[in-house]
């Protein structure tokens, strides 16, 4: 019997979907070749949160211990009001959820989770990578695809994932529509445990929730540090971008805030700033030999925390819809695809619906704070079960796998 042929394949991009998606396509025997524009393969950014969602995807990638090494466990969610520093709601992530999810929640560095997936990745002999190497051109045939890149070099596949994020000139190739810039700007900064204030240090992601802006904190690294991110509504014409930021452009949007939330704006030393963007739904984002992943494919705003959560889950998708469609490529990113496409709309909808509660302000203020009040945890499982509830034995949309 004539064995199954293996294609080659390019990954744009080397960050957490990309390194999850060479590692998903190289455990089936793909030879796989990754290209970063950065220098170095790495991550930038601060503390990211992971749900069981993504816990059952770092399991499926057989790094999930490699990650849980490096996690904080969390023991529960909080929202508070920043007007008046009460609680709104309280979510305990006890043994009863991670019986509910098969999975714990946790708070991680980009930098570690990323680190644990590269780890795997650079034991695969499958996996190439090439860094400083900006793609600039692509160009699909019928044999394959071909890549240039900034520096002229060449580089062909017969297929290729594009995991080049919200700017991604994959995708611009597949589906050419415009990035939507929101208007919220996100600043984010690392302190160290001892410059955190005692009355803040909570083993929990807290959400101080204010009118046009909010405040986030959690620790990281066993709590030597603890991740800071603080969101508001910008009063100038933004564009999508990563700057260095100003401790006094962070204060200026903050007067109508607690006193006690506030000192956080007070505590880091250096910050990023982020304008955020994010895509409108699409019903493809592939071609015949060509298909996107994670931000690429479906760019989010932050307010469900599920960013990278959805990048693992579309690599690990990616690798059964390839499994299950035996190395048919043009199939296999069909089949992903339509597995994962109503999913991640729902996510990427349901974060800007997010963000309008989390800086509700006036008479909607007090309708979010009465939303969450009295909330029983099953009452939370029930609502997020469509959520953290994904695993990989069920990942594939199920009329195209009865089908196969």
């Amino acid at each position: 019997m004539e064995a199954t042929h293996k294609p080659s394949v390019l990954i744009v991009g080397g960050g957490i979907g990309g390194m999850a998606a060479a590692l998903s396509l190289s455990r089936l025997g793909l030879a796989v070749t990754v290209l970063e524009q950065a220098s170095t393969l790495g991550e930038i950014g601060a503390g990211i949160q992971l749900a069981p969602n993504a816990f059952a995807a770092l399991d499926a990638l057989g790094v999930g211990e490699r990650t849980r090494a490096k996690a904080v466990f969390t023991e529960r969610l909080v929202m508070m009001d920043a007007v008046d520093a009460t609680e709104v709601g309280t979510f305990v992530v006890d043994a009863a959820f991670r019986q509910r999810f098969s999975n714990p929640y946790a708070v991680i560095h980009r930098a570690d989770i990323h680190g644990a997936i590269l780890d795997a990745v650079r034991t695969s002999p499958l996996i190439t990578f090439v860094t400083s190497s900006q793609v600039t051109d692509v160009v699909e045939d019928a044999d394959g695809v071909t890549v240039v890149d900034a520096a002229g070099r060449s580089f062909r596949a017969e297929v290729l994932i594009g995991c080049d994020g919200v700017k991604s000139v994959i995708r611009e190739r597949i589906v050419g529509d415009k990035v939507r810039v929101s208007g919220h700007v996100v600043y984010r900064a690392v302190v160290p445990a001892a410059d955190m204030p005692a009355d803040l240090r909570w083993n929990a992601p807290v959400v101080w929730a204010g009118p046009n802006c909010h405040l986030v904190h959690y620790p990281l690294r066993n709590g030597e540090q603890y991740n800071l991110v603080v969101t508001f509504h910008s009063r100038e014409q933004e564009a999508w971008s990563v700057t260095d930021g100003s401790k006094e452009e962070v204060v200026s949007y903050f007067d109508g805030v607690h006193a006690q939330p506030r000192q956080l704006l007070h505590k880091p030393t250096s910050w990023k700033r982020w304008s955020t963007a994010d895509r409108d739904p699409v019903a493809n984002w592939s071609t015949k030999r060509m298909t996107l992943l994670g931000d690429s494919a479906h760019p989010m705003l932050q307010y469900l925390a599920q960013g990278a959560c959805m990048a693992l889950e579309d690599a690990v998708t990616l690798g059964e819809a390839v499994r299950a469609c035996d190395f048919d490529m043009a199939a296999a990113f069909q089949l992903y695809q339509t597995s994962r496409i109503a999913r991640t709309a729902r996510v990427v909808l349901s974060a800007r619906e997010m963000g309008r509660l989390y800086h509700a302000k006036g008479v909607e203020r007090l309708v979010r704070n009465d939303l969450w009040r009295g909330r029983t945890p099953a009452q939370f499982y029930e609502a997020l079960a469509w959520l953290y509830g994904w695993t990989a034995h069920t990942c594939l949309a199920t009329t195209e796998k009865d089908a196969a």
